[in-house]
């Protein structure tokens, strides 16, 4: 297994506040998927923060937040 480190954008339909953050995972070594891989962050990290900022409770859906993957390398740290 080899960790990557992937800086990625993530904003919501509705809420104004973009998510601009890092991301770590590992795979097996091979070519990063960014699909799979945004799809991974929405999932792990951007649902998570915009759910932490919705007002009233307001319900985040996976389907409203878009990510941008920037850019990925190897991690050691």
């Amino acid at each position: 297994m080899t960790t990557y480190i992937a800086q990625f954008t993530a904003k919501h339909r509705l809420v104004q506040t973009k998510q601009n953050s890092i991301f770590i995972w590992q795979q097996e070594s091979g070519e990063i998927d960014k699909t799979l891989l945004a799809d991974k962050i929405k999932r792990e990290s951007a649902l998570h923060f915009y759910s932490l900022l919705a007002e009233n409770d307001e319900e985040i859906l996976t389907k409203d937040i878009s990510v941008e993957v920037c850019k990925t390398l190897p991690f050691t740290g």
